[in-house]
Formats: structure tokens, sequence, C-alpha cells
């Protein structure tokens, strides 16, 4: 239980920071690691193909060894051969001797030989891949640096989005605020028309109401009657024509 406590803050931890890394950071951070990385293949693939270069030189001497060492045998062989003829038994034994040594010491050095190119392929193998891994994280560091600019760019977008994206919350913010809707308006302006509607509808059942109206009724009628006498003065009849 304890562990799957550690490991939850642990991830806890990782999620958070990641969340407060800065993406421009991480950039350069990728490509400073990449020449880091760069820097350190190329030493190594130096001393490889130095190394390669060194068994090379090495190969050579140990052939000019095996040459010499041969051609010495061979005199030593044809001068044991010699002794034998002319009777001279120290000779032979002299030359006979000189010729084994020799023999051995050619073996030896073909044999060095033989293992000095055995390293050789070896080294040539390593230097190759040594060269290979260099060529590629050449091309990872130009393709970190070609997306470098690529994200910068987009961080650049990103961040000019967020500036409008705040901009426009402000001013929304700043109308709801400083401002009432149209539909808070409109509520009120219903809210007024019903109450003067309310009000209205009351005082009509009131008697102050009735006679009221009654009283408006009245006016109407002696208006009414007044135009009719007016009409009349001016000769006009009832269809609004003057009497022949």
């Amino acid at each position: 239980m304890f562990k799957r406590i550690v490991d939850y803050l642990k991830t806890l931890f990782r999620v958070k920071a990641e969340g407060a890394m800065n993406p421009e950071i991480e950039i350069e951070q990728a490509i400073q690691n990449a020449r880091e990385q760069d820097q350190r293949l190329r030493s190594q693939a130096a001393k490889v193909i130095a190394h390669r270069t060194k068994l090379e030189s090495r190969i050579e001497s140990a052939a000019d060894d095996v040459g010499d060492a041969r051609e010495t045998a061979k005199q030593a062989i044809l001068r044991a051969e010699k002794a034998k003829g002319e009777g001279d038994a120290a000779g032979v034994e002299r030359w006979t001797n000189a010729a084994s040594s020799l023999a051995m010491k050619l073996q030896a050095s073909e044999n060095n030989l033989d293992s000095l190119k055995e390293q050789y392929e070896i080294a040539v193998a390593q230097a190759e891949e040594a060269k290979t891994a260099v060529q590629q994280n050449a091309m990872r560091v130009e393709e970190l640096a070609a997306k470098r600019l690529e994200l910068l760019g987009q961080i650049e977008q990103a961040k000019m989005q967020e500036t409008v994206n705040a901009a426009v919350e402000s001013m929304s913010a700043s109308m709801e605020k400083d401002s009432p809707s149209l539909s808070k308006v409109e509520a009120k302006i219903e809210d007024r028309l019903t109450e003067a509607k309310a009000k209205a509808e009351l005082r009509s059942a009131t008697p102050e109401g009735a006679e009221t109206e009654l009283r408006e009724a009245v006016s109407l009628a002696r208006a009414d009657d007044k135009l009719a006498e007016l009409r009349a003065e001016l000769g006009l009849d009832s269809a609004g024509e003057l009497e022949a």
C-alpha cells in the first residue's frame, strides 16, 4: 500500500511538473541534449576510426615482420644445406637451429598478423557503425532545429490567440457588468406593462373607477351633441353635405 502511495505521488508530481514546463524551454533543452549527444558520438567515433587506422599501420608492420622472418628462415635453410654439402657438421647444426628458431618466429608473426586482421575487420565494422550513428544524430539535430522553428511559430500563434480570447472575454464581462442585457430590459418593460394593466383592472373594479367611466361616457355624449349642433349651424346634413 505504501509503495502504491509513493508511486501515485511520483506520478502526480511528474504530471504537475510537466504541466508547469515552458514549451520554449523544453524545445531548447531537447536541441541542447541532441547537440551534446552529437559531440559524444563524434568523440567516440573518432576514437573508433583512429583505432582502425592504428590497426592498419600495425598490420602493415606485422606483414613486414612476416616477410623478413620468412626470408631469413629461407637463408638459414640454404646455409644448412650448403654446410651439409661441404660436410660441415657444426655448420649444419648451427644453421638448422637458426632455421628452426626463425620458423617459430615466422609462425608467431603470422599468428600476430592474422589476429590483427581479425581485429581490423571488427574495427572497420565498428567505424562504419560509428559514422552511421553520427550521421543519424546529425540529421536528428537538423530535424529538431527545423521542428523548433515550427513549434516556436505555433507557440506564438497560441499566445496571440490567447491574447485575443482574453480581450474578448474581458469585453464580454465588461458589457455584462456595465450595461443590462436586452432580455433584462425586455423583462423590466413587460413587468411594468403587466403592473399597469393590473392597476387599471383594479381601478375599474372600484366605485371610483365606475364613476370615472360614467363621466367619460357623459362627456363623449355631450361632445357628440355639440358636434351635431355645430354641423347644423354650418348647414351640413348628417351625410356631411351642405343643404340645397
